[in-house]
């Protein structure tokens, strides 16, 4: 029996029914009938409550430097962000004065986060990779200019030091946990504080418009954006992922999670499912990346999910392991609810292969879901209904609008609810842009129906809008959909793709290979060779040669097929914006950082893999 025809493990999931609206002029409106069930005003009434609730259930907790687990409880976590809170009251700190994180997760991080939250001062987290990552720290320069934070904090001192002294303001205080910098504040100095009066005061004035947090985007245009996080979003669009994965009513949810704070698919959806539902997050050090995913894998053969969440390349990494290891298959697939995805497309391939290892250790299907949104929507808005294949995104959340105008034979989604920005910080030319004359936020994603003869089984994901382009010939290429089929049929060869063709006779591509799977089709001396070398070796380029050739046989027409690609040595750069915050392909920056070598791809470059 196929895996597809075994039964799916039962969870109780929320309604996924909704009511469309067609208008004549083409405008379509989508909501859900089911109205979104009350959130609290301030986030950290979820703390409160599960403080009082459930004092000694574990919230947070981190692998200590003796490889066993140091645990935060609720209780023990409202009382230390309570002390911070009025560390940060007494040295009045403002929304004009923030507090910036340059680190990551780690538990310090999160007490620095609901300090913030309780003395009412945004908080915001910082990509490490502009600190420890980057170069020439202009990204990291810029945000700390637009921000003007009143305190910094960085876990070590030494390791952020020149991130530091480039970026930080001689005026702007500075924490850290360990190797304190001449003139740092330890992080334990914070908790030194009783909360008082002054906090109390502070505290009774946030509200549901209060400026929780500034999540920074670096989206398509280069420098990022400070996407405003109330009280509001955060606690609603938590709300309307507790409609949707109504089984977290009935067991708090456990999480093991790598994700980083400063995306919204973390320091939101992923915190906010924990700390909504009362459950555990478990804080995971390795990440989907050669030689760190060991530790997510030790992580996993100790604690069970409810449910994992990641982006496709962790579930990619994961396979492999699932497969080896019959202990770690039987302790994952244990109390597993639901696999979700997002940042990008999960290949099917990927996914029917979970779905067999499911059968195989547990003789049911884990469901795989995932859903659409943004930074800008606090980030849920859909959610897939049921579980299809790879590229549904499902329908409007309960609380969510969802707008489809027609635009060049596709359909713009838009969104509006209590769940969506207020705008960009200190950036009014870019708020205005981001929304149109109703106020529906305008995600820039297209979408397209599931089945339009069944408009309840929702939409698929249809391609950014401002990423797609015509080939010389007026031919449509829409690029979201046939990055997804490229990096689903090149697996594991590819680790990303940028596509072009605008205004040329054909598609053609710039790929970021996978060096380790590539070291592995070349043998000998070639294997170990340096990047260029081993890409340029007969055995690499003829892999990927019989690879574009079956691709093209796949084609239905010009918009989809390949007829050139470039093997690229150098990894995307994050200093030259080709890699945004949450460690995404930027398209457009790729194909203008790298332009000779589009021009490559389109004369008959020895360079370039071609197919007639």
């Amino acid at each position: 029996m196929s895996a597809a025809r075994h039964p799916i493990r039962e969870v109780r999931l929320g309604p996924s029914d909704v009511v469309f609206d067609r208008r004549p002029n083409g405008l379509i409106y989508v909501r859900s009938p089911h109205p979104l069930g009350p959130y609290p005003e301030r986030m950290t009434q979820c703390l409160e409550n599960w403080a009082a609730v459930a004092p000694d259930r574990t919230f947070l907790a981190e692998r200590g430097s003796d490889g066993n687990w140091r645990r935060l409880t609720y209780a023990e976590a409202r009382a230390q962000a309570r002390r911070i809170a009025q560390s940060l009251v007494n040295r009045g700190l403002s929304a004009e004065r923030p507090v910036a994180v340059l680190s990551a997760n780690d538990l310090e991080h999160a007490l620095i986060q609901f300090g913030s939250l309780y003395a009412g001062i945004p908080y915001a987290p910082i990509s490490p990779a502009y600190s420890l990552v980057s170069t020439d720290f202009a990204k990291l320069r810029y945000i700390i200019s637009l921000l003007t934070p009143g305190m910094v904090f960085a876990a070590s001192g030494v390791r952020f030091s020149r991130a530091l002294e480039a970026a930080l303001p001689p005026d702007v205080e500075l924490v850290v946990t360990a190797d304190p910098l001449p003139g740092a504040t330890l992080f334990s100095d914070l908790l030194g504080s009783e909360p008082g009066a002054s906090l109390e005061v502070a505290h009774a004035r946030v509200d549901a418009s209060t400026i929780a947090k500034i999540l920074f985007t670096s989206g398509s245009t280069g420098m990022p954006k400070g996407v405003i996080n109330t009280h509001r979003m955060w606690a609603s669009n938590s709300e309307m992922a507790r409609a949707y994965f109504a089984f977290v009513a009935d067991e708090p949810p456990v999480i093991v999670d790598w994700l980083p704070w400063n995306h919204t698919f973390a320091g939101n959806a992923d915190m906010g499912l924990i700390l909504y539902n009362g459950g555990t997050l478990y804080l995971d050090r390795g990440k989907p990346a050669p030689g760190q995913f060991e530790e997510t894998v030790r992580n996993l053969r100790e604690i069970a999910p409810t449910l994992h969440l990641n982006v496709p390349r962790g579930f990619e990494m994961l396979v492999p392991y699932l497969r080896r290891e019959p202990r770690l298959r039987r302790n994952f697939f244990s109390r597993l609810k639901v696999m979700y995805y997002a940042g990008a497309g999960l290949s099917q391939p990927v996914w029917d292969e979970l779905e067999r290892l499911a059968v195989e250790t547990c003789g049911e299907r884990i469901l795989m879901l995932t859903g659409l949104g943004s930074t800008e929507t606090a980030p849920h808005a859909l959610f897939a209904n049921e579980a299809g294949h790879a590229g549904m995104v499902g329908l409007p959340a309960p609380g969510v609008e969802l707008k489809l105008v027609p635009n060049e034979g596709k359909l713009d989604a838009r969104l509006r609810g209590p769940h969506i920005t207020p705008g960009y910080w200190r950036q009014d030319g870019l708020t205005r842009a981001a929304f149109d004359e109703e106020g529906f936020y305008k995600l820039g994603d297209a979408l397209r129906f599931v089945d339009e003869n069944n408009p309840q089984r929702g939409f698929m994901f249809d391609g950014r809008l401002a990423e797609d382009f015509k080939l010389a010939t007026g031919t449509w290429v829409s690029v979201g959909p046939l990055r997804a089929r490229v990096l689903s049929h090149f697996t594991p060869y590819v680790q990303d793709v940028a596509v072009a063709g605008h205004d040329r006779d054909y598609v053609a591509v710039l790929i970021f290979p996978d060096m380790s799977a590539c070291r592995r089709i070349a043998a000998g001396c070639v294997a170990s060779a340096e990047p260029a070398e081993l890409l340029e070796s007969a055995a690499v380029r003829s892999v990927f040669t019989s690879l574009l050739k079956e691709f093209a046989r796949t084609a239905t027409g010009s918009s989809n097929r390949i007829v050139s690609a470039i093997l690229l040595d150098q990894p995307p750069s994050i200093d030259a914006h080709e890699v945004t915050d949450k460690g995404s392909l930027n398209q457009g920056a790729v194909l203008r950082n790298r332009a000779a070598l589009v021009e490559e791809l389109y004369r008959g470059s020895p360079r370039a893999i071609r197919i007639e």
